[in-house]
């Protein structure tokens, strides 16, 4: 069909504004982006990220202090003492009483965490001095599960006194376990405090036996 030169002009025209209209508003999709709800992540580990120090120690029954006389410890200065402490903690339990502390012996200082009803540790802490510790002994009659020490107990007025602890191991081989635990830490500390020169030089072990004092049976 024949068309004047203007009206195929005008269709020319038409046809050229039309393509342009759509490529100038055709615009290529966007890649599509899903977005997921996030899932619960369980993170399966043997250490826990927010654990609480684990202390290393022998879990023990602490039976209490009371204080002592003398000045020289043998064998045997203990079991009067505990003999008193056991007889107050039986009196006050029923059966089988559980753990309540845990008895951690370092090299310069021994410590002792309190457990709380759950048998974790708490905050409360008692700390013993291993140079003010004058005799330790794993071996008594009323038990042979008791391990007991004698601490030098500095109060406000610098005065001191003689104060003996007790605790109730699991077992004996515990108990004894724990005596020579602390004659290694009197080793240790004995030795830090020769070579800081609060010690006389020519002392020795044997010498200093008088200020600690192991029987462990």
């Amino acid at each position: 069909m024949w068309q004047p030169a203007t009206e195929r002009l005008q269709h020319f025209q038409t046809m050229l504004k039309t393509k342009l209209n759509v490529l100038t508003l055709r615009k290529d999709p966007l890649p599509t982006v899903i977005f997921h709800e996030p899932e619960a992540i369980e993170l399966c580990t043997t250490t826990p990220l927010m654990k609480t120090r684990a202390h290393a120690g022998c879990k023990v029954t602490y039976l209490g202090k009371v204080s002592t006389t003398g000045m020289q410890f043998l064998s045997g200065c203990t079991e009067k003492p505990v003999i008193e402490l056991w007889k107050k903690h039986t009196l006050a339990r029923e059966d089988i009483f559980p753990a309540n502390a845990l008895l951690e012996i370092r090299p310069f200082q021994v410590w002792l965490h309190h457990l709380d009803l759950k048998g974790e540790a708490t905050v409360h802490m008692d700390t013993f001095q291993v140079a003010r510790i004058a005799y330790c002994t794993a071996d008594h009659n009323v038990s042979p599960n008791i391990f007991a020490w004698v601490y030098r107990e500095i109060n406000d007025d610098l005065s001191y006194q003689m104060d003996c602890h007790a605790v109730e191991c699991e077992s004996k081989l515990e108990a004894k376990k724990l005596a020579h635990a602390m004659m290694e830490a009197f080793k240790k500390t004995f030795h830090s405090m020769k070579n800081d020169g609060r010690i006389h030089r020519n002392s020795s072990s044997e010498e200093m036996s008088q200020e600690l004092e192991s029987d462990d049976g």
